[in-house]
């Protein structure tokens, strides 16, 4: 039996509840608003949330939104301090600690559970609490909805879509998402009936400079009191948007508008500048970065600065420069002044905020050029680095550059995830980057310090004229390489029959090849993993129930090819802007690792879905993900041979994990797969019309149900396609 009930002290409302009775308890310690909770809440209500001073709130049965409702009607309703010391992000914080320590009272409420965050949480670590779906019933899951934004080729502006790569956010019962064309569609969590479409027209600017064409990762939510806001970054400008009307906010900016590419270093082009990250917010500021073409390589081109903005004015609040600029720490790290004209450097993948600490941790991506540095001799601080700012002040407090003077394309494709960790006793901070490369950076966080030696070692050096790469690069001492192996050596090479593997040997020996870091080459570098990763932007996920970080990672070769450049034979579309003196991509037409008609150089598989133990650092599991090529396994070559299950799908989305003990990735499949985040047992998989093309997301509804969501398909055939058990 329970009961709603209004408890007073001293005059004083302390906060409405659900009282139960014997109501047992999760374990918290370690969720991101434990830490906010004892900072503000823990002196009245119990460490625990049990009660002391003030009422017990555990469990609490109640929406994030009644609580901020509570703590912000004021001194009549709470302590003065309380109502001046806490965030409404630290009350959201605040809400799901309470919830995991509320445990299975909360659980079974069928209460709905948001997922606020392209990222799940500020945190980014990719979890739901929602725990409705188990390993015993995944296999109900079915198709309860679909949307499709019927994005259309536009010939008179020359645009076509590109990849469906949106994870929505679910807040109040609508789901927020961004499409190819950069449009914000509001959608019912329940049905995906369309509540409104917002549409910058961002397409009548014509194809974007990236390398990808129009694509777009999500959206970011804000509250300025009762009313939610939702920043949209579209090219160059940054649209504020009325949740409820999906119409402009005209006290945001120029009428709900503000232009990025303006407060930049130098001047800029404005066709060359995109965004299509979601922001990140930090109290009352919006933080963004950018996204830069590689194949733009100029002098003076569009520079990385990474800018907070007033959430309520659109006001510039602080800038950080990637490239520091006379006077700041790194400049001696340009040789020849080039941070006086070197571009990009820029935050691409998406930010962290860590509220309680005031922190902001950006993954900075490559100086221009991404193959080639003779231009940038040095090792270009803060290029391909984890940095840590002071989010009030965009003032820089620890970094680590993870590749010394880039010449891979191995930027920092994905926002960092947080955690607490517990390392042989020691209660940490921490902080998790995956790379490209397939290595995993750990560290506290608040010092910047590695939570495992990293080591520098010597790497094989550059023979291109002009170039000087590092003679050392970073590895981590644990966790090992998430794809098992890097570089490439005649053990990895294809070898399903002893033919195939002697004309890979031969395909082999056409290149240079060796571990990782072997640079690029006049006659080609074999590299593995390729500048696509290892991990992408789909970044990773973590569980604080098991300890685990989760990665799907890609294991395939490319080849890395350099040539002069020259204007007049050039296939780069911006050829009048260049002015590189050793490019890699008109090199690499027409040359690939693969062999035999298509046959992959290395070995299968070609993606694993891995699990890395936090609390150790070795890996908990590896297994195959995907399929694989149907075109590979029609090969006539391989006729009669048996083939593994799952080849492995390469590809840049990347997974989430739930409280039910799931994760959910699509991963690039055209299918959503389901394992167990213990075992890594491969328990179900559901097909998708189109490929998979992003991120997956999961809540709960109002309505009880709790569903996944992943977005599919390019071009003109895309589809959010949502899975639950049907009623």
């Amino acid at each position: 039996m329970t009961r709603l009930r209004v408890l007073r002290f001293s005059s004083v409302a302390w906060v409405i509840l659900v009282v139960g009775v014997n109501a047992p308890l999760a374990t918290a310690q370690d969720h991101p608003g434990q830490a906010v909770f004892a900072d503000t809440c823990a002196i009245c209500h119990g460490q625990a949330g049990g009660g002391g001073l003030g009422p017990p709130i555990v469990p609490l049965a109640m929406e994030e939104r009644q609580l901020m409702g509570i703590v912000r009607e004021g001194p009549g309703q709470m302590m003065a301090f309380s109502t001046a010391d806490i965030s409404d992000d630290g009350i959201r914080l605040v809400a799901g600690y309470l919830r995991q320590l509320s445990g299975s009272a909360s659980a079974g409420s069928g209460s709905m559970i948001e997922w606020p965050y392209v990222g799940g949480d500020q945190w980014n670590r990719r979890h739901t609490e929602a725990d409705d779906l188990t390993p015993d019933n995944v296999d109900q899951l079915q198709i309860a909805w679909t949307w499709r934004p019927e994005e259309q080729i536009r010939t008179e502006f020359g645009t076509v879509p590109g990849n469906f790569a949106t994870t929505p956010l679910m807040i109040d019962d609508v789901l927020y998402l961004s499409t190819n064309y950069n449009r914000v569609a509001a959608l019912d969590a329940e049905s995906g009936a369309v509540k409104w479409v917002f549409d910058p027209r961002a397409y009548e600017g014509g194809m974007p400079a990236l390398g990808g064409g129009f694509r777009h990762r999500g959206v970011t939510a804000w509250r300025d009191g009762e009313d939610l806001r939702i920043f949209l970054p579209s090219r160059h400008l940054m649209y504020c948007l009325d949740a409820k009307t999906g119409e402009l906010v005209p006290s945001f900016g120029d009428n709900g508008v503000i232009d990025l590419s303006q407060d930049l270093l130098w001047p800029i082009d404005p066709s060359h500048f995109e965004v299509n990250a979601a922001p990140v917010i930090f109290k009352d500021l919006v933080i963004v970065g950018s996204s830069l073409g590689d194949r733009l390589i100029y002098r003076k081109m569009p520079p990385g600065d990474v800018r907070a903005y007033d959430a309520r004015t659109g006001k510039l609040a602080w800038t950080f420069h990637p490239i520091p600029q006379e006077g700041e720490f790194g400049t001696d790290t340009w040789e020849n002044e080039a941070w006086r004209y070197t571009g990009a450097t820029n935050v691409w993948g998406g930010m962290t905020v860590d509220e309680e600490r005031e922190l902001v941790f950006l993954p900075v991506g490559n100086a221009t050029n991404s193959y080639y540095g003779g231009s940038r001799l040095g090792d270009n601080l803060y290029a391909q680095a984890v940095v840590g700012l002071d989010a009030n002040t965009g003032d820089r407090e620890w970094y680590f550059q993870t590749v010394h003077h880039g010449l891979w394309d191995y930027d920092l494709p994905t926002q960092p995830i947080l955690m607490p960790m517990t390392v042989e006793g020691r209660d940490i901070d921490g902080l998790v980057q995956l790379t490209k490369q397939g290595l995993t950076f750990v560290f506290d966080r608040v010092t910047g310090e590695p939570v495992w030696p990293i080591e520098e070692v010597p790497v094989p050096q550059s023979d291109i004229p002009g170039e000087r790469s590092s003679p050392t690069q970073p590895i981590p001492t644990r966790p090992p390489p998430l794809t098992g192996a890097t570089g490439i050596s005649p053990d990895d090479v294809f070898d399903l029959t002893p033919e195939l593997k002697a004309k890979a040997l031969e395909k082999l020996s056409e290149f240079r090849s060796g571990p990782l870091y072997t640079p690029p080459s006049l006659e080609g570098t074999l590299t593995r993993p390729s500048p696509g990763g290892g991990v992408n932007w789909g970044g990773g996920a973590f569980d604080s129930e098991t300890g685990f970080l989760y990665a799907k990672v890609s294991n395939v070769v490319s080849v890395l090819k350099l040539e002069k450049f020259d204007p007049d034979t050039t296939v780069n579309p911006h050829a009048d802007k260049d002015d590189p003196t050793y490019v890699g991509y008109d090199a690499l037409l027409g040359v690939s690792s693969a062999f035999e008609n298509g046959m992959p150089l290395n070995k299968p598989p070609y993606a694993f879905l891995v699990a890395v133990d936090l609390s150790t650092g070795d890996i908990a599991w590896r297994v195959p993900f995907g399929r694989g090529s149907d075109t590979l396994r029609q090969h006539p070559a391989l006729a009669g041979v048996e083939l593994p299950e799952r080849l492995g799908t390469p590809g840049a989305p990347g997974g989430i994990v739930t409280q039910g003990g799931l994760v959910f990735v699509g991963g690039g499949e055209d299918a959503l797969y389901a394992f167990n985040k213990h075992t890594g047992e491969e328990l179900w998989f559901g097909e998708l019309t189109q490929r998979s093309t992003a991120t997956p997301m999961s809540y709960r509804s109002s309505g009880g149900r709790q569903f996944v969501v992943i977005a599919t398909g390019s071009g003109t055939s895309q589809e959010l396609v949502a899975f639950a058990i049907p009623d």
